[in-house]
């Protein structure tokens, strides 16, 4: 167990080494996107200025560098969630990408009138969308498990809407409103006795605490570069490898293919069957360093420091009467996002405020209208904490935090 040198850690993100409106720049929108360090800048750097060309498609230099830089990427990612073979981890640009694929492929291909899509009502509009579109096309149910007033599923709420009817359930490991972490090792468990296949929404978890794909029994599993400290623009699905097999490609053209004739063609193995066109090499660079960067750090010291954060943010932002704090209230099963409303100020103007102070928080919906629904809100305020965030950085939030209703004439 060891604890965070903050002041080491941040002298590798340069860009919080800046002031906004004049005071010191407090980075609290994680959950969105996060900073780049030094290591993957560097790398990034290196991969352009030495490496780059395209990869699995030349015998020059440059073409085999970029094609062992891309693979070199694939097994740090196998090996960072616990996935069996780099055939079971397919690169796309994010979330919604990966979650888009398995819809599309799955969905589209095993999915049949009278099925059963099950879904969190917390979940985002990534994923949503896709498989409202497939219940849509194939006649299939959507269900949604709803949350009790401590922004939890209830363990009686999975038994009652995933059945023997059920194809696919998908679901966010953590929330990304709430900061709720889903009990998705019970859920998985009873969706595979009902028969069903497991989708796990990491964009969320993957960042900030330990993920075991076999120690899950996830069925997929996909998550974000750009929400931990790495590029946009990358992305991963994690599948199991039997069932890749069944399924067809999700796009196509140039690398997923083995033969191409005039009528028909066949299909590259896995995981390439599923990576059409040229892909993001400099991203996936970018991706191995993050996760080189995250693992010296280590994901249990990571995900200690942030609860702690958590903790204290909590603590303070409880004691103000007129912030409203939305979901879990402690630090059972949750993770380092608190979403909160203020009284009589719309979220909008709460972070235009908290900017003012140098807080950089999120506000609005979240991708996520029908929990907002649910919660009876228009939007909340959201912040969000990495492992670069301090208790000084909660102190500037909560200074910012008690001068909103002022700004607006509201004396405290």
């Amino acid at each position: 167990m060891h604890k965070l040198n903050i002041d080491e850690i941040k002298k590798d993100f340069p860009i919080l080494n800046q002031k906004i409106n004049g005071n010191r720049l407090v980075y609290l929108d994680n959950g969105a996107t996060t900073q780049k360090p030094i290591p993957v800048i560097e790398a990034i750097y290196n991969y352009n200025t030495k490496s780059h060309g395209n990869p699995h498609r030349g015998a020059h230099q440059l073409s085999i560098r970029a094609t062992e830089e891309y693979d070199l990427a694939k097994e740090r990612v196998r090996k960072f969630i616990n996935a069996e073979s780099i055939e079971e981890i397919i690169f796309t640009r994010n979330t919604t990408e990966s979650i888009n694929l398995i819809a599309y492929s799955y969905g589209k291909e095993f999915i049949n009138e009278g099925d059963e899509i099950v879904l969190a009502i917390s979940e985002h509009h990534s994923n949503i969308l896709p498989w409202q579109r497939i219940a849509k096309e194939k006649k299939a149910t959507l269900k949604y498990m709803y949350l009790n007033d401590d922004g939890r599923i209830p363990i009686e709420e999975v038994k009652e809407k995933i059945t023997e009817n059920t194809k696919i359930v998908s679901i966010a490991h953590m929330s990304n409103v709430l900061g709720t972490i889903h009990p998705i090792e019970e859920i998985i468990d009873y969706g595979h006795k009902m028969g069903a296949i497991v989708l796990i929404d990491g964009a969320q978890s993957t960042p900030h605490i330990n993920v075991d794909v076999q120690k899950l029994d996830a069925d997929f599993y996909v998550f974000s570069g750009h929400k931990m400290l790495a590029p946009m623009g990358i992305g991963v699905v994690y599948g199991k490898k039997e069932i890749l097999e069944s399924m067809p490609p999700f796009l196509m053209g140039g690398d997923m293919i083995e033969y191409v004739y005039e009528d028909h063609a066949s299909f590259a193995p896995l995981p390439y069957k599923f990576e059409a066109g040229t892909q993001n090499v400099e991203g996936a660079v970018g991706l191995r360093a993050a996760i080189e960067y995250l693992e010296k750090i280590g994901m249990d010291n990571i995900e200690r420091h942030e609860l702690k954060l958590v903790e204290y943010a909590l603590d303070k932002m409880l004691s103000i009467p007129y912030v409203n704090v939305q979901g879990p209230k402690d630090l059972d099963m949750r993770g380092g996002i608190i979403s909160f409303t203020i009284d009589d100020v719309h979220p909008h103007d709460v972070s235009t405020i908290l900017d003012s102070y140098g807080v950089a928080v999120r506000a609005g919906h979240h991708c996520a209208q029908p929990l907002m629904r649910y919660l009876n809100l228009p939007a909340t305020s959201r912040v969000s904490f990495y492992l670069y965030n301090t208790k000084e950085d909660v102190d500037q939030f909560i200074e910012g935090l008690k001068n909103v209703r002022k700004w607006l004439g509201y004396g405290s």
